[in-house]
């Protein structure tokens, strides 16, 4: 693969998945795979600790294994409070539903001083926890770089989602985002969307 491809957002019946739709501030956040069919995403509607949709501004993000930074693209949709980033650990590689999100308010089991106001998305291998409301920031460790974030438009007259490209650091075990996986097949025009499982 030599690019990234566009690829609409669609549900687990082919349908374009409705921005305005999507629930703010769910633990089941919707997971899809992008760039290569075996690379999962977050897809999830960032909200106030009252449910009420969030704006997320890009942010000047920094990488703590290098010292580098990079810019996230910020949300989209009607309130501009959609973000989306790997859901694969930065650590040692762990996804879902072992990495997930735990909304404003929600406790997290293995750092229970952890102040959680905004929504995190944490890992339950070993700790890393990150914050989807400043670009997937490192919020702890042992994890040293953020969660790479997947870059999506927003066509509000459709009130659809496009994932277009990603920034940041490279995914969990590549040496570039669109290799170490399998292409989606060759005309391939959309991503299904399925909601994370977890149990409670």
């Amino acid at each position: 693969l030599k690019s990234f491809p566009t690829l609409e957002i669609v549900d687990s019946k082919g349908n374009p998945l409705q921005a305005s739709k999507i629930p703010v501030n769910v633990p089941t956040v919707y997971i899809y795979y992008y760039p290569l069919t075996d690379d999962p995403n977050f897809l999830i509607n960032l909200g106030d600790p009252t449910g009420n949709p969030r704006t997320i501004n890009p942010a000047t993000v920094k990488i703590p294994a290098t010292g580098t930074t990079f810019k996230s693209p910020g949300g989209v949709g009607p309130d501009k409070s959609i973000v989306s980033s790997s859901a694969i650990c930065q650590h040692l590689g762990c996804v879902p539903p072992i990495i997930r999100f735990y909304p404003p308010g929600k406790s997290i089991p293995s750092h229970p001083g952890l102040s959680n106001t905004d929504g995190l998305i944490h890992c339950n291998c070993h700790g890393s926890t990150y914050d989807p409301n400043t670009g997937f920031s490192v919020v702890t460790g042992p994890t040293a770089k953020p969660l790479p974030n997947t870059v999506l438009t927003y066509n509000s007259s459709k009130d659809t989602l496009s994932v277009v490209s990603m920034v940041g650091p490279t995914i969990y075990g590549k040496t570039s985002d669109l290799s170490g996986g399998t292409p989606f097949p060759s005309g391939t025009t959309a991503t299904k969307a399925t909601q994370l499982q977890i149990s409670a």
